[in-house]
């Protein structure tokens, strides 16, 4: 039951992180396009729902685990500089510290919350064998 506790709370700062990095990119100007805005806004529902309704179940794991990796992607993106803020220096601009604090700890709590969701999944694939 720990271990499920530890990817509810990892799962639910993940998308608390990612639609915060999101309202950063959106404020600096980014992210221009309303279409790429939904389409963020319905990954983090599907997330949301995987992460509240479906926690026990494989489909729930694999939305966790995906978000996750989902996650780990936005870091990644702004870490090689091909974000959509490659040619703006993130330091000269306000809020600066936010915007890379809510990066670092996205990538921190996607890279836990990947791991949980993949032990858990293998759990509950272990688990469904034995029967």
């Amino acid at each position: 039951m720990k271990r499920n506790l530890v990817l509810l709370v990892t799962s639910l700062l993940s998308i608390l992180f990612a639609s915060f990095h999101l309202v950063d990119d959106i404020v600096y100007g980014s992210e221009k396009g309303m279409a790429s805005n939904l389409l963020m806004v319905a990954i983090l529902a599907v997330w949301l729902y995987g992460t509240l309704v479906l926690p026990e179940r494989r489909a729930g794991h694999i939305i966790m685990l995906l978000g996750s990796l989902l996650g780990l992607t936005i870091f990644l993106t702004h870490l090689t500089g091909t974000g959509g803020l490659a040619g703006i220096e993130i330091g000269k601009l306000s809020g600066a510290f936010f915007f890379v604090w809510t990066l670092l700890a996205l990538a921190v709590v996607s890279l836990l919350s990947l791991a949980a969701s993949a032990q858990g999944l293998w759990s509950l694939l272990r688990s469904k064998a034995r029967q």
